[in-house]
């Protein structure tokens, strides 16, 4: 498996590096539309090259994505959360409850223990 994973691994790199020397060119990336630029006085713009923009947006995505999921994942972690405190006390009170001797001998009980019946 550890291989695989390396295999894996070494050809996203090979092909990560082919895209990013076919895409060498720079592009301009800006904040605003250039008209709005215009209209507001903001003119933000940053030169790259095309292949670090879609790294960017593909490193970004997946960022959305994940903080997506931990969002909507949040109720059943908060279930799981509580379903193992009730089984930490319900565990407990089992514990308890084995502890303690019965007041009266049961015959069920006795003989589910492997007792004889009183």
């Amino acid at each position: 498996m550890r291989m695989l994973r390396l295999l894996f691994l070494a050809l996203l790199g090979i092909v990560l590096i082919a895209v990013a020397s076919a895409n060498r060119d720079l592009i301009t990336l800006r904040l605003l539309p250039e008209e709005l630029d215009q209209f507001l006085g903001i003119g933000w713009s940053l030169e790259v090259p095309l292949f670090l923009a879609i790294f960017a947006g593909i490193v970004a995505g997946l960022g959305i994505g994940f903080v997506w999921e931990w969002f909507r994942e949040a109720k059943h972690r908060a279930a799981a959360s509580q379903h193992r405190r009730e089984a930490g006390r319900l565990e407990k009170e089992v514990s308890r409850l084995k502890a303690e001797k019965p007041e009266a001998e049961d015959d069920v009980l006795a003989l589910l223990e492997g007792r004889k019946a009183g």
